[in-house]
């Protein structure tokens, strides 16, 4: 392994890196921080021919390292989204950028445990200074290049098949990670992890359940606008499991509202209802509900998914052709598979969506800043951008109306007051 400790070495690598296709992999100096708070220690290239290590705010470092453009080079990293927040590489110009922790994650149903790597001195230094800022920077050179070459030749065996995969979830929760959520203490940065057994992302960092804020502690008080003139907006969807289900399986809800639909189609009042929809829907379905038009086609169904599970030893996603194996989730039955694709089906839905609502609303000063399953939070500039920004926003969530919405206005993420009509006008 070649430790770029000069300038000679540095400027012969640049070379290699703008020519060749290579892994890149970093440490953080800061073990606590998020990627968009930290910065580069040092970081490792495997090309076809070496290895090489390069100090950047190491104690090891020879001089300063700027950012590289290499336009034309296909570069395999180990994690996407840090690399997007965070790296050495100049990551808006890359032909080809490559996530070997989703590539591993693709065939294995489980996130890479990059842990299993440390070497002796990061476990010692990791306890012993555990609480001290940028303790990567400390730990020797080589150590870290023992650490990155032993993971490297071990993430290249999931490479193979790479562009199968589709990647456009860890870049659209990159950007919404980019945006932060201001607190009354300053502004903070989620972290979703997509490597879940579901492929549904759960969201924390730092000690907070991102996904899991409690309406009724007061713990979303914190969250505000980050606008002099801003307020938070939040669009709820309406019924979306039983809607995307529908979808799925041809099964036409009337217009109006999903559950009082179901409700009536069961005889009882709107709550009872309700709650026996997701009763059955996570459940199963009790034998004598299945004479009902929706549940006997969800039924049909469970039926045909679990027919493909045992035929196939898999099934595949609608929108992203995401393949779940059977020997990757060995203790399945049909109910909780159809719980599995419930859950890919909103999150490939969502990401989809997105997407697009991204990609359009780039130029607003508003931000979208968290995204929790059937729900979607924006920090929203009213003088800049005005209604027509949430009506826009509006109109991209619900597909012309085919997802309806709730919507819910506040100073703070605690106190929301529902302004869905307004909207409507």
């Amino acid at each position: 392994m070649v430790i770029v400790n000069s300038k000679e070495k540095w400027s012969h690598l640049q070379k290699r890196m703008k020519t060749q296709h290579f892994v890149y992999l970093q440490m953080f100096s800061d073990v606590h921080k998020h990627p968009k708070q930290n910065r580069v220690s040092c970081f490792y290239i495997r090309t076809m021919q070496e290895e090489y290590i390069v100090p950047v705010n190491h104690n090891e470092k020879f001089g300063t390292i700027q950012t590289i453009d290499v336009d034309d080079s296909k570069v395999c990293v180990g994690d996407m989204k840090s690399f997007m927040h965070n790296s050495m590489i100049d990551c808006d110009h890359i032909f080809g950028l490559v996530d070997l922790n989703w590539c591993h994650y693709m065939k294995t149903n489980q996130p890479y445990d990059f842990d299993k790597h440390l070497t002796n001195a990061h476990h010692h230094n990791y306890r012993l200074h555990y609480e001290k800022e940028n303790v990567n920077d400390v730990i020797p050179l080589v150590k870290h290049g023992e650490y990155f070459s032993k993971q490297s030749l071990d993430l290249m065996n999931y490479l193979e098949d790479h562009d199968y995969y589709d990647q456009e979830i860890l870049e659209v929760l990159s950007k919404v990670e980019d945006n932060g959520i201001q607190t009354t203490d300053g502004l903070v940065y989620s972290e979703y992890n997509p490597f879940t057994s579901t492929g549904r992302p759960s969201n924390r960092f730092g000690g907070m359940n991102f996904a899991a804020l409690n309406k009724k502690d007061g713990s979303r008080k914190q969250f505000i606008s980050r606008h002099d003139n801003g307020v938070l907006v939040e669009f709820d969807y309406d019924a979306y499991h039983p809607r995307l289900i529908g979808d799925k399986i041809g099964y036409k809800f009337p217009k109006g509202n999903v559950h009082q639909h179901l409700a009536d189609s069961y005889g009882l009042s709107y709550d009872e209802g309700k709650q026996l929809t997701f009763k059955y829907l996570y459940g199963g379905i009790p034998t004598e509900m299945k004479q009902n038009p929706f549940f006997g086609m969800v039924d049909e169904f469970i039926h045909r998914l679990w027919s493909t599970w045992k035929r196939d030893k898999k099934i595949v996603s609608d929108i992203y052709s995401r393949e779940i194996h059977r020997e990757n989730l060995p203790d399945m039955n049909p109910n909780k598979l159809f719980n599995y694709m419930i859950q890919l089906m909103e999150t490939e839905q969502n990401i989809h969506t997105l997407d697009v609502l991204l990609h359009d609303m780039k130029d607003f000063k508003s931000k979208m800043v968290l995204y929790n399953y059937d729900a979607f939070l924006f920090d929203f500039d009213y003088k800049k951008d005005g209604l027509k920004y949430l009506k826009e926003v509006k109109n991209i969530l619900e597909w012309k109306g085919k997802y309806p919405t709730r919507v819910f206005m506040g100073d703070n993420y605690q106190d929301m007051k529902e302004i869905t009509e307004k909207l409507s006008v």
